[in-house]
């Protein structure tokens, strides 16, 4: 076994926004998407709404309906890949955990099949549910995905009922496999849960494609051998 020197190099961009229904999740991946250049896939299982952003700008869509198998998104990612996309939005990968033909009803319907318990049925269906956060990790293009959030309502300071997401729709611990994580207020506003990039405010910030740029800057240029170019100059 070896160490040999840490470096910063190039990476892709590993993105999601969580939000509940009508936050701006879908709008907000379209701005940024614009931000980072390049040309964009969208996989859409919302039922056409990714259709909606169309005069945002230029991307092609492939609709993706029930049932939601981690194995559909592999292969729609890969074909992304295959074309030549520069990134792929997901929206959203709640449905790949908690809608039907998702992991969770291929858990339940394993567990219904009187063929083993809930511990064996699980031995069958998180390695899918692996394959699926290996696709999105390994990807060689920028990956956006959105995430539902759960939702609840509280009383705000003039009484007004307000709409919070809680926690996202998905295996617990997805944040882990993303670089930056924002949450989507209902007001449309983005706070940030994880940020390794330090580009983001503490206080609530509206997405435009200015975020992909600085994203796309940060990932291009924030490396070792750009940082000794700099200080050659």
């Amino acid at each position: 076994m070896t160490f040999t020197k840490a470096t910063k190099t190039k990476s892709k961009l590993r993105l999601a926004l969580t939000g509940t229904a009508g936050s701006g999740k879908t709008l907000g991946s379209l701005l940024i998407a614009q931000g980072l250049g390049g040309r964009i896939a969208m996989i859409d299982t919302e039922n056409g709404s990714g259709n909606v952003y169309s005069d945002i700008c230029d991307y092609d869509i492939c609709g993706l309906s029930a049932p939601y198998d981690p194995r559909k998104y592999i292969q729609c990612i890969h074909e992304a890949e295959k074309l030549g996309y520069d990134i792929i939005i997901i929206d959203s990968i709640s449905h790949e955990w908690a809608c039907e033909g998702g992991c969770l009803d291929l858990h339940t319907r394993e567990c219904a099949s009187g063929k083993g318990n809930s511990f064996t049925a699980w031995g069958k269906i998180t390695p899918l549910h692996n394959l699926f956060v290996q696709a999105l990790t390994a990807s060689p293009c920028h990956i956006i995905a959105t995430i539902r959030s759960k939702t609840d309502h509280v009383i705000g300071d003039n009484r007004q009922v307000i709409k919070v997401g809680l926690a996202p729709i998905q295996r617990d611990g997805i944040e882990y496999e993303f670089g930056t994580v924002f949450d989507i207020s209902a007001s449309h506003l983005a706070t940030v849960n994880k940020d390794r990039t330090g580009l983001f405010p503490d206080t609530p910030f509206t997405i435009t494609p200015k975020v992909g740029e600085a994203l796309r800057n940060w990932l291009n240029n924030n490396t070792d051998t750009d940082k000794k170019k700099g200080g050659e100059g």
